[in-house]
């Protein structure tokens, strides 16, 4: 008898296998996440020079221009060393710019350069079209709950990670 994901209501003493992996949710997220991501890394690479890292910032700092590094932090949820790491690569092919925050001046504003923002523009509609295949199979209202339910798991997280410290 193998759990399920409606086995982890029950007391850990309750649950058969409490790691089976195939019905462990953060282990099918992170296998999902990395078969996705593998799934575009060799285009973003190949094809712009980026790493799926450096496409996220770009991302983020697309929808959010002039953004401080916690900020940043928080929008991708990466590893501030990963992130320190993609940020500075991103300066360095002048795709992103640093720039002074004129509120507070130990701050420094991340912004796309042109370059960047015209690759952005070149790798978005790539990307959404990769969404689009990877959501084919799926129904319009299989789609809103997908989102429904990943907003839920989002809130979740925050809590649950408190109660793990």
């Amino acid at each position: 008898m193998t759990n399920t994901f409606l086995d982890c209501a029950k007391p850990i003493e309750e649950q058969v296998d409490p790691l089976d992996l195939e019905h462990f949710l953060p282990y099918r997220l992170s296998r999902l996440s990395n078969l996705v991501s593998r799934g575009i890394a060799d285009a973003y690479q190949t094809r712009y020079g980026l790493s799926i890292a450096e496409w996220r910032v770009i991302a983020v700092v697309a929808k959010h221009p002039a953004i401080n590094a916690s900020e940043l932090v928080r929008h991708t949820a990466m590893d501030k060393v990963a992130l320190h790491r993609a940020v500075h690569s991103l300066c360095t092919k002048k795709l992103l710019e640093r720039r002074e925050n004129n509120r507070d001046r130990r701050q420094r504003l991340l912004q796309l350069s042109n370059k960047g923002r015209h690759l952005h523009d070149a790798v978005a509609p790539r990307a959404l079209a990769y969404e689009r295949m990877l959501l084919a199979n799926l129904e319009r209202t299989e789609i809103h709950q997908l989102f429904d339910l990943l907003e839920k798991l989002d809130a979740s997280v925050a809590n649950a990670n408190n109660h793990q410290r």
